[in-house]
């Protein structure tokens, strides 16, 4: 409290509301009054943030507690930036995390046209960072490049998403399992091309309920997963994260991809990428997960937006 309001604060109280889980987690809002020494009453809400020490080895709340403690607050400016943290506790068993409440518009809340400006100013702040990476010189706990191929390396053979679209007894449209066979087929030449993108720092886990609009800038939440990409990694996740509105995959994709590369173009010259490769890192992140889905869908309803994603997908491609 006092790092909150800058006054010396003697008591609060105070009211617990769960605001959502998160892995091996919760994240909790905590509100009331605190009185500070010159008998001032303040209302305040803040965020906290708790998990099991080393529950999640590399993308945990552990990472979010090296940045605050490094000079990443420096990076941002008066157009996007964290949630301001306040206080941090770390024992043998547990971390927890207090931070800024947020009071904005996010998840589903959040238009076109502000996913459109959201998409422009991160690509002017990835750029920004590519063009002075003095600034970024003693953080030291970022994840590296090569988790985007990782993660496209769970859909082995072994897997029963991998077996089900080579099946006989699949009921995905043959169309859309082949385009996701060819990109299995063609994989090592993908991520080829892909290495030879701008490495820059990714939030990744850039999805509409970590983004929030407050009066035209951008407060972004849980960086817990940042860590050196490829360029245009979190335009993957902003278009074709799990909760996108499927209907609308192909409109975004077409919308933000060239606001992205007009913010990035600020600072480095891209005239020579093709933007196919987004497309492509869409495919790798998400395809097998909307396949993944479909399967284990309790409804049809469900099922159905999963051969939507993939159908928008097809037909960008098309296109």
């Amino acid at each position: 409290m006092n790092k909150k309001f800058g006054k010396n604060i003697i008591n609060a109280d105070y009211r617990v509301k769960q605001l959502y889980k998160v892995e091996s987690g919760d994240v909790r809002l905590i509100s009331g009054i605190a009185k500070t020494s010159g008998g001032e009453r303040l209302t305040y809400k803040v965020v906290v943030k708790m998990q099991p020490k080393g529950e999640i080895p590399g993308e945990s709340l552990c990472r979010e507690y090296d940045l605050f403690m490094s000079d990443f607050d420096k990076v941002f400016n008066n157009t996007l930036r964290w949630a301001e943290y306040y206080h941090f506790e770390i024992e043998s068993d547990a971390i927890q995390i207090w931070m800024e409440y947020i009071d904005g518009i996010s998840g589903n809340a959040l238009t076109i046209e502000m996913l459109e400006y959201i998409a422009e100013e991160l690509g002017r702040f990835q750029g920004r960072l590519y063009k002075t990476p003095g600034i970024l010189k003693n953080i030291g706990c970022f994840s590296d490049v090569g988790l985007i191929k990782r993660r496209y390396l769970q859909w082995n053979p072994e897997t029963s998403e991998y077996q089900y679209i080579r099946s006989e007894n699949c009921e995905i449209p043959e169309h859309l399992t082949q385009m996701l066979i060819d990109m299995d087929n063609n994989i090592e030449n993908i991520f080829t091309n892909i290495t030879k993108l701008p490495v820059v720092l990714c939030h990744r886990d850039f999805w509409i309920d970590n983004i929030f609009y407050v009066d035209g800038k951008i407060v972004l939440i849980d960086w817990d997963c940042i860590g050196w990409g490829y360029m245009g990694e979190d335009m993957a996740g902003l278009i074709a994260d799990d909760i996108t509105d499927m209907k609308y995959l192909d409109e975004y994709y077409h919308r933000f991809i060239p606001a992205y590369y007009k913010g990035i173009s600020e600072y480095m010259d891209i005239s020579a990428i093709d933007d196919n490769y987004i497309w492509e890192m869409i495919l790798i992140e998400f395809g097998y997960r909307y396949v993944q889905r479909y399967m284990f869908a309790e409804s049809t309803e469900y099922k159905n937006q999963q051969i939507t994603a993939l159908q928008k997908l097809y037909e960008i491609k098309r296109l």
